[in-house]
């Protein structure tokens, strides 16, 4: 009967089968093409990646020897990129922006290691935009398009008195992105991005100038937050530039880019490249060095190029690529044949073992640097690793652990099925206080991807105790074994850690101090962006007909406006006066996270003194700058 049913409900005919237009197709699918919508607050968020894409097509013009000098005006939410390459050719101004199949950079030899979407990303800027335009100028002639949404509203040629180049100017939909700002701080960087990885490239933004002579070595320098051990290490081939160096701090920090693309995740390469530097250093000290020892402190940056590269996540910012290249080819008699170049891995290896050897032989002066960074990093090591383990050892015989890790079924590194993939960029660990708000999210959570590990009272203040005390506590030993990551960075358990602490004094203070030993130990893990700050809601507004959450006062009044008479107010001053019930909506699919962020440049000592050092004037006139009563937050006048 259940299947009688549905064959007389579901009619299957041809009025079922659509045809998108092209610019249609890109509107529902943004995310196969922009990672992510967004509104700006985050550096991966699709109107940079709009931007990146109109910016690579005038990069790829000065790859191929065109123009030297790049344009960028931002003002407000409209965009205005002008560059000085050849132009589009006119007679396919309009083809290029708004027909897929369409552009030069389907051409290996014209554009071989492209940078841009193959001849899609203008495109989807065009679909994406509510207002675009495109004029192209060749030998004192001109041609030149407008749309809306992808829609073309005006074209025309002429003749001009502009330099050689194109100018493309758009606006992206607030349709799709909503009400978006570009943070200037993120589009800065970006620019400097381009110049690190294209020497001798003038771009101008907004009326500044940025240009780099030396690549990566400028990048490197420039954001360093500490004074090197020595002096950085360059090398550059074909397709692959490399910059190492030691410091004091704690952890890895090396930048990676793959045909321009900030692989802020790292990938295949920066894997490649910590095996490498690895490898090659204990070869050349004929020790059997410990990886993490060679790497501990190091800082450096990586930039490759491939040709079609394949990224991993939704926000395309983790090199999943194998191959240098990968193509089909036909052989003498006309036989498809699959060609692949040689693997991302052994290209790495290969580079850094003979070019990173090279130069230790040529600068002597930075090997007993080197090595005495290596042994002392072992030393450290060595002591806290059996301190570490004895603290594991005694809480396994307690069985603490699995009172305080709720784990959830997929993890991040597991060796998942592309249908699990996805998946597993959802895993979570949620880092609580207590057993009551532990319990709560226990039972409101997705057992599948979320864990819930569950601190006892204040963990230590990292900031002032020495590494061995730090290894020591039992509540932060316990944190990391969850994390997975005592050894390396890459055996990373879970997607995001979400720090869901109360809000009230006690809670921020947990949450700082925690903040505090992720910076020291484990900066990565932020400058990745796995680290976050769950938003809980401070009230519920109800009447009998609706109930809402509002996350801040100002929700919160106009809750209480739109729900008029009868409404009941409850501050919520603890996660664990949150019912599970209600609390599946706060960590499902509408989840308000705050990423935290470091940025490569930002000095971990100088925050950490600021934050967690002495009670300094300017740490007192912050606070008071910042400050809310709890009378404000409270109930009154309503």
């Amino acid at each position: 009967m259940a299947k009688e049913t549905i064959n007389n409900t579901v009619n299957y005919t041809e009025d079922n089968i659509k045809t998108l237009e092209w610019n249609e197709h890109i509107r529902r699918r943004a995310g196969m093409y922009v990672g992510r919508l967004g509104n700006g607050d985050d550096q991966s968020d699709g109107i940079y990646v709009l931007l990146k894409e109109v910016v690579d097509n005038s990069i790829d013009e000065f790859a191929m020897g065109f123009g030297k000098q790049i344009q960028i005006r931002i003002e407000g939410k409209n965009v205005t990129v002008r560059d000085f390459g050849r132009g589009i050719p006119l007679g396919k101004v309009v083809e290029v922006v708004s027909q897929l199949n369409t552009g030069g950079k389907f051409d290996d030899e014209a554009f071989k290691k492209s940078i841009g979407l193959n001849g899609v990303g203008t495109k989807a800027v065009n679909a994406l935009s509510s207002s675009f335009f495109v004029e192209s100028y060749r030998d004192g002639e001109s041609a030149y398009g407008s749309f809306c949404r992808g829609v073309k509203t005006d074209s025309g040629r002429g003749t001009t008195t502009e330099k050689n180049g194109t100018l493309v100017r758009f606006t992206p939909d607030e349709e799709m992105f909503g009400d978006f700002t570009y943070n200037m701080e993120y589009v800065e960087a970006m620019v400097k991005n381009f110049t690190y990885l294209k020497r001798g490239l003038a771009i101008n933004l907004n009326g500044t100038t940025y240009k780099s002579e030396n690549g990566l070595l400028d990048l490197v320098k420039d954001n360093m937050s500490e004074t090197p051990l020595y002096e950085p290490v360059h090398i550059m081939g074909d397709d692959i530039e490399v910059v190492i160096t030691h410091g004091n701090s704690y952890g890895e920090n090396i930048a990676s880019f793959v045909n321009g693309q900030n692989t802020r995740e790292g990938g295949t390469h920066l894997a490649a490249l910590r095996e490498a530097v690895a490898k090659t250093l204990k070869e050349f000290f004929k020790k059997d060095y410990a990886p993490e020892d060679i790497r501990q402190g190091i800082i450096g940056a990586i930039s490759i190029q491939i040709q079609e590269p394949n990224f991993e996540g939704q926000t395309k910012t983790k090199l999943g690529s194998t191959y240098m290249w990968e193509k089909n080819t036909k052989d003498d008699e006309g036989n498809i044949v699959y060609d692949k170049g040689p693997t991302i891995r052994s290209f790495v290896n290969d580079f850094v073992k003979t070019n990173l050897d090279n130069w230790l032989h040529m600068h002597k002066e930075i090997v007993p640097v080197i090595q005495e960074k290596i042994v002392s990093s072992e030393k450290e090591r060595k002591e806290i690793s059996g301190i570490q383990k004895k603290t594991k050892e005694r809480n396994k015989r307690t069985n603490i652990y699995n009172r305080k890790l709720r784990d959830c079924k997929l993890h991040y590194n597991d060796k998942l099925p592309a249908a699990k993939k996805e998946m597993a960029e959802k895993t979570s660990l949620f880092i609580t206080e207590g057993d009551s708000a532990s319990g709560t999210i226990t039972k409101a959570r997705n057992a599948e991807v979320q864990a819930v590990f569950s601190l006892r009272g204040k963990p230590i203040n990292c900031y002032k105790e020495s590494r061995r005390r730090v290894a020591e506590n039992e509540e932060l030993n316990l944190l990391i074994n969850a994390l997975g990551v005592e050894d390396d960075m890459d055996n990373l358990r879970y997607k995001n850690i979400i720090v869901a602490t109360d809000a009230d004094d006690d809670g921020m203070h947990i949450r700082m101090l925690v903040l505090t030993f992720f910076m020291k130990y484990y900066p990565d893990l932020i400058r990745r962006g796995h680290v976050h700050i769950l938003q809980t809601p401070l009230f519920r507004v109800k009447n009998k007909k609706e109930v809402r959450y509002c996350y801040n006062i100002d929700e919160k009044e106009k809750a209480v406006k739109e729900l008029k008479t009868g409404t009941e107010i409850t501050r919520f001053k603890g996660l664990g006066e949150i019912s599970s019930d209600e609390f599946v909506d706060f960590i499902g699919e509408n989840m308000r996270l705050d990423k935290v962020k470091l940025s490569d440049e930002e000095s971990i000592a100088e925050i950490m003194e600021f934050y967690m050092g002495d009670n300094t004037i300017d740490r007192q006139n912050f606070i008071r700058q910042h400050l809310r009563s709890e009378a404000e937050l409270e109930d009154v006048n309503i």
